[in-house]
């Protein structure tokens, strides 16, 4: 595996960029998973990110860490994204990206945004930006 995809892999913040009405740009930091070809996010579909990807599926995802050289490294990209909506599925995707962040899904955050999840935003990345300082 390459350094780009371990990095994609471990870290825990996305910022994903999507365009809203008369394609004014909406940035939101997200939980995700990253399959090694394609991004995963759970959200509601009452979402602006969601409903943004359903009116214009061209997405632009940001993923950085630290402040100070050589301890600098960041992978952006642009793709193609598109909702998960059927209920199985979607709670399969949930429950794998979630596990990244809580031990267990017995959590009542964890069941909450388990809940709360009725779509998944899919990414399938078409161009990839690296950098490291």
């Amino acid at each position: 595996m390459n350094k780009r995809d371990e990095f994609l892999k471990s870290q825990k913040v996305l910022r994903l960029a999507t365009f809203g009405k008369n394609k004014t740009l909406h940035i939101a930091p997200v939980w995700y998973r990253y399959s090694g070809k394609k991004i995963y996010i759970g959200t509601n579909t009452k979402t602006q990110k969601a409903k943004n990807t359903r009116k214009n599926n061209h997405v632009a995802f940001c993923v950085d860490v630290g402040i100070n050289a050589p301890d600098i490294y960041g992978v952006m990209g642009q793709g193609n994204a598109n909702l998960i909506l059927e209920n199985n599925k979607v709670k399969t995707i949930a429950k794998k990206i979630l596990l990244r962040y809580f031990k267990t899904l017995e959590n009542k955050s964890a069941k909450e945004l388990l809940d709360d999840t009725d779509c998944i935003i899919e990414i399938i990345p078409e161009k990839f930006s690296v950098w490291n300082y």
